[in-house]
């Protein structure tokens, strides 16, 4: 028997610890650097409030949370924000919300990281979920979107390949189909045939700046990588765009 994925496959694979394991390895280092350039760069105010939306199990919130900030990690993956609340304290919370709607508080920043952006179908939800932080900010807040760049993605993507992490390998075979980016991830582990897909809106910055234009949001600024260079179409890997 093979287990397979929802019709919302964010619902069920993130779920899954097959999913943290396939992504186990991820840079660390990395993302601390991005999160120091990045309050930095929008000189947050001390012990300011920053929302992590769609944080997964909150490697992003901790860091934030250890600079000082009062940090709120949420994502729509109970069993993420179960494993991130070992890690609350009295500035640290995670709570289970949908980031198509505006969260109660109002933030100083609201963070969306690691293109956890584009899972679904309908344009509309996406239009809906930056109209949610936007909502989510206070006065003299500001949006930041971490997204894939798209045309650099596509250009250099892997058809196939089979990655062995633990015991399990996992074979993963990508393409383009209908403006999504796919990545079907097969595997067996104690017996049993698994199938994942992840499907990704294959967003460009035109289609972002007409979503910013559609939902009334001001965009301010532009970044190509974690250490917010300038952006360029062909050879950026990342699309960080920045917001109120």
């Amino acid at each position: 028997m093979t287990e397979k994925t929802t019709d919302n496959w964010f619902a069920s694979w993130f779920d899954t610890k097959y999913y943290h394991l396939l992504y186990k390895d991820r840079n660390d280092s990395e993302a601390e650097m991005f999160m120091t350039h990045l309050t930095n760069f929008l000189n947050l105010p001390e012990q300011g409030s920053v929302l992590d939306l769609a944080c997964g199990k909150g490697r992003h919130a901790k860091y934030l949370n250890s600079l000082g900030y009062n940090v709120t990690g949420v994502d729509l993956s109970k069993n993420s924000i179960n494993t991130a609340k070992a890690y609350e304290n009295d500035t640290l919370q995670f709570h289970v919300h949908d980031m198509r709607v505006p969260y109660a508080q109002k933030f100083d920043a609201v963070f969306n990281l690691f293109t956890s952006f584009g899972y679904f179908d309908d344009e509309n939800d996406n239009i809906k979920a930056l109209q949610a932080i936007q909502k989510s900010l206070n006065d003299t807040g500001f949006g930041v979107l971490d997204f894939m760049n798209v045309d650099y993605i596509i250009e250099h993507l892997v058809p196939e390949e089979t990655k062995t992490v633990e015991h399990i390998d996992f074979h993963i075979k990508r393409f383009v189909k209908d403006g999504f980016i796919y990545k079907e991830i097969r595997f067996t582990d104690a017996g049993k045939s698994h199938f994942y897909t992840e499907k990704v809106q294959a967003i460009t910055l035109n289609d972002f700046e007409r979503y910013f234009e559609q939902a009334g949001i001001n965009l301010l600024a532009i970044f190509g990588d974690y250490k917010l260079h300038t952006f360029y179409p062909n050879t950026s890997k990342r699309l960080i765009l920045l917001f109120k």
